[in-house]
């Protein structure tokens, strides 16, 4: 796979959760650490997202805010 972005984390899908247009996909990346995206549900049955299916999270965004208490 190449890809341009530069945010790629390595994981293993924990759940899938199909709704009537989106799926939620919660993908593990480390114990403890999880990463949610809301992809089609097209998608989702074209990945043949299953939980334990190694997968990546790629994430590409124009900004990442950052905030303290």
């Amino acid at each position: 796979m190449e890809i341009s972005a530069r945010n790629v984390l390595k994981g293993t899908v924990k759940s899938v959760t199909p709704g009537a247009v989106n799926t939620e996909v919660i993908v593990e990346i480390q114990p403890g650490v999880e990463v949610v995206s809301i992809i089609t549900k097209d998608s989702a049955e074209r990945l043949k997202l299953t939980t334990g299916k190694k997968v990546y999270a790629v994430i590409k965004a124009s900004d990442v805010m950052v905030a303290t208490d």
